[in-house]
């Protein structure tokens, strides 16, 4: 079983500029596949954006979503690990403030990304939620 964060994260990133419009992180999500962006300016994480975000801070509010950017929607509070922590690190920080998804850093920039998904997959994968996150994706 994975001990460190590093064993189960995602390593291919899909990053966005904080004045990316909130359609155009929408866009890209749906053509990755992916439930979060992660923010960026250069090789520095400023954010992240997840789906639900976009639902809850963008979409809910109403106007022209072009207009929007997704500094404008970006979760509050960023929650970090390294790839060297532990991985019942990752499960506290999840457990603590409920969220589904943690970017991986190494020297303040993103490496990965570690998701609950990623954990059932690997700590219970005769789960459901561990047998739906290794399904692939339906279109």
């Amino acid at each position: 079983m994975a001990q460190h964060v590093r064993d189960l994260m995602t390593s291919r990133l899909v990053t966005v500029e904080p004045q990316t419009s909130v359609t155009a992180a929408a866009q890209k999500m749906r053509d990755e596949d992916i439930g979060m962006v992660l923010v960026c300016e250069g090789d520095e994480l400023r954010g992240v954006v997840s789906d639900r975000d976009l639902v809850i801070r963008s979409l809910a509010e109403g106007g022209d979503q072009d207009e929007r950017t997704v500094e404008s929607a970006c979760s509050a509070d960023l929650f970090t690990v390294t790839p060297d922590e532990d991985v019942d690190t990752a499960v506290q920080i999840m457990r603590e403030h409920a969220v589904r998804r943690i970017p991986v850093v190494d020297q303040g920039h993103p490496v990965g990304i570690v998701s609950i998904g990623d954990l059932a997959i690997e700590r219970d994968p005769r789960s459901a939620l561990g047998g739906i996150s290794a399904a692939e994706p339906n279109e």
